[in-house]
């Protein structure tokens, strides 16, 4: 009785990862675009004090991934939203002054909130622009929310901190 059913769940989980794989290859193209604005002169991307270009890229990327992932929620079919972004500031920050090896790690407080300036522009599938505009988004109570869903990412405030406006700017397009 327990082979059976260690069979049945097996072949359950089998069927569901090619499932999976079988929808990521009907995707098609992002709805979202996202692109950065003179990534070196951003304020803060580092992964270091003396951060390089390759912890800037990866978070950046981590960041772009996130924004076409949860982007694509509040769009209505056929709506396409291009953001670029023109400024980063990650919570917290390096503080060297510690001494030994404290140079890489990022000290999180209130007073290094989160921060982004981005661009976006929502058009409809004729072209027709929807909704535009720049926004200026920071978040002073960020130690102050619950960030269950990424207690473990590094990146977690800065997520959540879209997240807000992703909901506030996008989430009532469908319903108009």
């Amino acid at each position: 009785m327990k082979t059976t059913q260690m069979l049945l769940l097996s072949a359950l989980v089998l069927v569901g990862v090619a499932t999976g794989s079988a929808l990521d290859t009907v995707k098609g193209p992002s709805r979202v675009e996202v692109m950065f604005f003179e990534p070196e002169k951003f304020i803060d991307v580092r992964d270091s004090y003396m951060g390089s270009d390759k912890g800037r890229d990866g978070t950046l990327e981590t960041l772009k991934e996130y924004l076409i992932t949860r982007g694509v929620r509040g769009l209505l079919p056929g709506q396409k939203l291009a953001i670029t972004i023109t400024e980063v500031d990650l919570a917290g920050d390096f503080e060297p002054w510690r001494g030994g090896q404290w140079g890489d790690v990022r000290i999180v407080k209130d007073i290094y909130p989160p921060r982004f300036s981005l661009v976006f522009r929502l058009t409809n599938v004729d072209g027709t622009v929807v909704k535009e505009g720049k926004r200026d988004l920071r978040d002073m109570a960020f130690l102050m929310k619950l960030t269950m869903g990424f207690r473990d990412d590094p990146l977690r405030h800065e997520k959540a901190l879209l997240d807000d406006w992703l909901s506030a700017d996008f989430r009532g397009e469908k319903k108009r």
